[in-house]
């Protein structure tokens, strides 16, 4: 237990203490914006709200306008299931389908310029619109994630896309800016904890991990 206790700060010290991203490292050819569940179910309302994503809003929607002014293309997710779903097994009811909890937050909402794409599953990648979206955009290969959770759809994106990347032969740039994602704080979930290993374990997999993109320095 000392010893694990020693490399979690070890890693800790690692992972939040990243340089910035410079904006001429981005390629707006090739490059898309992910946005993950940034929705009133897990920032407004409802049993998963979680007023610590307030604090990412206008990093992302910064990055949406960078985005825009580049052409780079938007793809929101948004958790949409079944009220039956199996997830509620393992998570409580949440953003179920026709309620006010599916719907992408105001912010969000207000800059446009987004592909929304439902989901039903913690991880954004199984969905079959996107992978159709991929398929249709083969130009691109890098991404830029954000959005919550980063323990849970945020990593299971991430060390999927590689995956998926690798599995294609295609050399592919995942960022993830740390001032863009964020997690929640419940019983044994505790938030330095889950955000830290799930960084590590995304660094792990490839990705990049940044504090903060240049780009949006005034």
């Amino acid at each position: 237990m000392e010893k694990a206790k020693q490399t979690f700060q070890g890693i800790y010290g690692m992972m939040w203490e990243k340089p910035y991203i410079r904006k001429a490292s981005i390629k707006t050819d090739n490059t898309a914006l992910i946005i993950i569940d940034m929705v009133n179910g897990f920032v407004r309302e409802g049993a998963l709200k979680n007023e610590l994503a307030e604090e990412i809003i206008t990093p992302i929607t910064e990055m949406m306008d960078f985005s825009k002014e580049n052409g780079l293309p938007v793809i929101a997710f948004a958790d949409n299931h079944d009220k039956n779903s199996p997830e509620f097994d393992v998570y409580p009811v949440h953003c179920v389908k026709g309620t006010s909890e599916c719907e992408v937050i105001d912010e969000i909402k207000a800059k446009g310029g987004y592909k929304l794409i439902k989901k039903s599953s913690t991880n954004p990648v199984l969905e079959e619109e996107f992978i159709q979206w991929l398929d249709e955009n083969p130009q691109i290969t890098d991404f830029i994630v954000t959005g919550v959770c980063t323990d849970i759809c945020v990593m299971q994106f991430c060390l999927t896309i590689k995956a998926l990347f690798n599995k294609r032969g295609i050399k592919s740039r995942v960022i993830l800016p740390l001032n863009m994602v964020e997690t929640y704080e419940y019983r044994a979930h505790q938030i330095t904890l889950v955000n830290t290993m799930a960084v590590y374990f995304i660094e792990e997999s490839g990705a990049e991990v940044c504090s903060d993109l240049e780009l949006l320095k005034k």
